[in-house]
């Protein structure tokens, strides 16, 4: 489903991605570790085509080329990226917000919008299952939220979209056990073999409630090392050099 060849990426001068391969199936869950630097936050956008990277290479979803897309072409293709840091957007309400999201994209699929009363229940219905108040859909996007009810409003416009190919930057930092694992059962329970995710991670304390399929390391700009589950065991005990060839 998602296909990335050879990708470069700089920031003013600097080069942070450096010729980074990865191949994401459908239906399989990826998890991208890697230290701080690594580049793993530039990837995720990178992909959502955030302006300010000099980019080269090709990255392909159901394969059409995304990095000549603009990023509402690139939701449209069925791309989502839940952010590490949600945005605050005060004075536009949450429920206009994610119901706007929602009809953009079913118009480009050539679905028929989804009117306003029948958004609240479908909305109404997913908050109940990450255990979200119902006044949050009245508040501005965000604005005021903890830590924790903006990764579950991420979490919220995720089962909303159904996109096809979800990338999650770092959507566990910040959680307490008990919203941590009510997002990693959300994300659990929207496996399905029409879609893929990468879950980009500094800890394996993810990847205990949400089994990944593989785990890759990236380290210096391109994937260093790549496995199933036990890599994550590894790099929880020995750290992200456990492997390296000593110099």
């Amino acid at each position: 489903m998602l296909t990335i060849r050879d990708l470069h990426a700089s920031v003013d001068g600097r080069e942070v991605l450096s010729g980074l391969d990865l191949d994401v199936p459908a239906g399989e869950v990826h998890a991208l570790m890697g230290p701080n630097g690594a580049g793993k936050s530039t990837l995720a956008n990178v992909l959502a085509g955030r302006d300010g990277y000099d980019v080269t290479g090709s990255v392909a979803l159901d394969g059409v080329e995304l990095l000549g897309l603009a990023p509402e072409e690139r939701a449209a293709a069925g791309l989502f990226l839940g952010f590490q840091h949600p945005m605050e957007i005060p004075g536009v309400g949450n429920m206009y917000f994610l119901r706007t999201a929602l009809n953009a994209l079913r118009r480009a699929r050539g679905l028929d919008e989804v009117s306003a009363v029948d958004f609240i229940g479908l909305a109404r219905g997913q908050m109940a299952l990450l255990d979200m108040d119902p006044s949050l859909l009245s508040r501005s996007v965000n604005d005021g939220f903890s830590g924790g009810e903006k990764k579950r409003n991420e979490v919220l416009q995720l089962s909303l979209l159904e996109p096809r190919l979800v990338v999650l930057d770092e959507i566990d930092s910040g959680l307490d056990v008990d919203a941590l694992r009510l997002v990693a059962d959300s994300v659990e329970r929207l496996r399905s073999p029409d879609r893929s995710t990468v879950i980009i991670t500094h800890y394996p304390r993810m990847l205990e409630l949400v089994v990944p399929d593989r785990v890759h390391v990236l380290r210096g700009g391109r994937i260093e090392r790549s496995g199933d589950r036990s890599l994550a065991d590894e790099l929880a005990v020995a750290g992200f050099d456990a492997g390296r060839p000593v110099p």
